[in-house]
């Protein structure tokens, strides 16, 4: 059963082994009333589902389905290349809805801009997108593949690329992606047992060059000469967890702490320092499930 919270609005779709509802259903349920107040059936399995306050967006294997919040009266339905791990993501802020799936094509993700009425289209990697994730102020998009190795920070309005930052050289799963309130800082978790803690701040570009020249600096003057694995930008910090345990994080309250939840009923907290990177400090830790191996 998945549950994602609109104030005090629920959307329940049934799974795990002994699921409450039927897969292509999605119950929306007010828990002020404490009853179910919508249903919406689907021809196939529901991936996911994302939700604003004006807007509910259903994830199905092929399709996308953008439903009005308040008489859920349809109002698009976009076609999709295969997402069986029901990837999307929705901006949060009520003057710009935007919302970003994949395109048509492997290794592409499609934007909607509904203030503008536009729709943009990132080639963002070679191969399947294994994970995308946009900032909290709807401009910038961080992707990954399932190669793992490299993640790509965008600009959502023109498609540039922003960014680009190395998790490691061999191939990983990518659990999560989550940028800090401020879009100054990115973390990464994977099934390699590491979080990463990557700096957004220092992007390539020549604006924010002190001469206005991206030559000027040495990481440039590297990138122009050397392998691209030895020009991307590796991480500013770090936590090691479980290899193989499936983890997401993302930033907490407090300046520079990350919170880190794992499948095995884990919960961490941990700070890191911004001008000194490194391994990263843990500040709190519970087990809620104490299983004898992660499922």
């Amino acid at each position: 059963m998945e549950m994602l919270f609109r104030c005090n609005i629920l959307a329940l779709v049934g799974g795990g082994p002994q699921p409450q509802y039927p897969l292509n259903k999605v119950m929306i349920w007010d828990d002020h009333q404490g009853r179910c107040i919508g249903e919406l059936s689907f021809g196939s399995e529901v991936r996911g589902v994302r939700l604003r306050r004006d807007r509910i967006i259903i994830i199905l294997e092929q399709k996308i389905f953008v439903y009005n919040f308040t008489d859920l009266k349809l109002l698009q339905q976009i076609e999709t290349f295969g997402n069986p791990k029901g990837l999307c993501d929705v901006s949060q802020s009520s003057a710009d809805f935007v919302l970003v799936c994949l395109g048509l094509r492997k290794g592409q993700v499609r934007v909607e801009h509904y203030a503008s009425k536009r729709t943009k289209f990132i080639v963002a990697h070679d191969s399947r997108i294994a994970c995308f994730v946009l900032a909290q102020d709807g401009i910038m998009l961080a992707t990954a593949s399932n190669k793992g190795t490299l993640v790509r920070i965008f600009n959502i309005h023109d498609g540039t690329l922003l960014h680009e930052v190395r998790r490691g050289a061999d191939r990983a799963e990518i659990y999560s992606l989550s940028f800090s309130p401020a879009a100054e800082w990115l973390a990464v978790s994977s099934d390699k047992g590491t979080i990463h803690v990557f700096s957004v701040a220092a992007v390539d570009n020549p604006e924010h060059s002190p001469t206005g020249s991206p030559s000027s600096s040495p990481r440039a003057l590297i990138k122009g000469v050397m392998p691209k694995y030895f020009s991307s930008v590796r991480s500013l910090a770090q936590f090691r967890l479980v290899e193989g345990c499936q983890y997401i994080a993302a930033f907490g309250h407090q300046k520079n702490t990350v919170v880190i939840l794992g499948l095995d009923g884990s919960f961490y907290r941990c700070r890191f320092d911004p001008k000194t990177g490194g391994e990263m400090t843990q500040l709190e830790y519970h087990n809620f499930v104490k299983p004898d191996d992660c499922f």
